[in-house]
């Protein structure tokens, strides 16, 4: 049966930890596997991270770059290296390949999400393998990703992917660090991301790469929350894709929630970012979850965040707990005004007529 896969690999898995220079063994076994899935009649997008450390290796530098200016040059410099070398392995095998570069903005606007999904759709029809990494030239911080296991996670969000797979320098989530911890225990299944709560994930891998085990994880609740299951493995044995496929447990594997999303939902739940916080009591709390009803007024008891209208936020119980996020039809300044108060009173509180919901439930998503 045909599945659409996404694989991410990291930087500590496509170089050499020392010197930054391109593993071609690794990149070479990827291309030949992420082909026989292709062949094979799956959908494969493949999100690869390495522009910073490949412009690094090209421009002699010995150490990743801290300024936002000089990382953004450094990655320009990479990534025309890093797509020549896939290509080069891709058109071996006769494989189509394209790249596609993403920000954080391309995903926020409604208009700009269909745009990357309807071209994804159409990359995927030609049986072409799309290559995803970051516009790093282009990013600023307050629209990046972050990591490229979060924008894995989206990027298998916006396809509807049905698998994950996170490729890097360990070979499966463990209790503790196994590099410095001798006692760490390996966790083959995660059913529900809550019981990690304990786990020691540290930092990131290596000083060319950005994520870390964290950032995996984050990246897991994305992805499963989208019905994706989601697997932490060894990226310099691409071979166990195909194994983990055929049902051998290797790795981490996260198990998948309920699919309840629509391309619509998966926007607001992954593509959104939050921008402030609505605080609900038990009732409104009661209604959101158990009912799927809109959320008013009434059922509001604080506010945090500088919002304006049709910007999303999260909505929260008394204690901070998400429960829900959505796309909110008033402002910071007019729900202050509102909150606590009933619908047909808005229009003699602000003197125009709004609303009669908050967020509908047309435009929210639990969490």
């Amino acid at each position: 049966m045909s599945q659409t896969i996404v694989v991410k690999i990291g930087t500590s898995s496509l170089t050499t930890p020392d010197s930054g220079m391109l593993a071609l063994s690794t990149i070479a076994s990827l291309v030949e596997v992420l082909s026989q899935l292709r062949a094979q009649g799956n959908q494969v997008v493949l999100v690869s991270s390495g522009a910073v450390g490949v412009g690094c290796a090209r421009l002699g530098l010995v150490e990743r770059p801290k300024s936002m200016a000089k990382k953004q040059a450094v990655a320009a410099v990479g990534q025309g290296r890093l797509m020549r070398i896939y290509d080069d392995f891709f058109t071996a095998l006769q494989q189509p390949i394209a790249q596609v570069l993403l920000t954080r903005g391309d995903l926020i606007q409604r208009n700009r999400y269909i745009n990357v999904l309807h071209t994804f759709q159409e990359l995927l029809k030609l049986d072409v393998i799309p290559i995803v990494n970051e516009n790093d030239t282009v990013s600023v911080d307050e629209l990046k990703f972050g990591d490229n296991d979060t924008l894995s996670a989206l990027v298998a969000s916006v396809v509807d992917a049905d698998w994950l797979f996170l490729l890097t320098d360990v070979d499966r989530l463990y209790s503790a660090d196994p590099r410095s911890n001798p006692n760490a225990q390996p966790i083959t299944i995660v059913k529900n991301l809550d019981e990690l709560a304990e786990v020691q994930t540290g930092s990131s891998g290596t000083q060319w790469g950005t994520g870390g085990m964290v950032t995996k994880i984050q990246a897991a609740r994305i992805a499963t929350g989208a019905g994706v299951r989601t697997v932490i493995t060894q990226g310099r044995t691409p071979q166990n894709l195909s194994k983990i496929l055929s049902g051998e447990l290797i790795g981490t594997q996260f198990e998948p929630q309920p699919r309840p999303f629509n391309a619509r939902q998966r926007w607001i739940a992954h593509g959104l970012v939050p921008t402030g916080q609505i605080y609900l009591d038990e009732g409104a709390v009661r209604a959101i979850r158990s009912s799927g009803r809109s959320l008013l007024a009434a059922g509001i008891v604080q506010i945090e965040g500088a919002f304006e209208s049709q910007e999303a936020v999260k909505l929260c119980d008394r204690t901070g707990q998400e429960i829900a996020r959505g796309i909110v039809n008033y402002s910071h300044d007019e729900l202050e005004k509102i909150r606590g108060r009933q619908s047909d009173e808005i229009p003699e509180i602000l003197g125009y007529a709004g609303e009669e919901t908050v967020v509908h439930r047309d435009n929210l998503v639990l969490s």
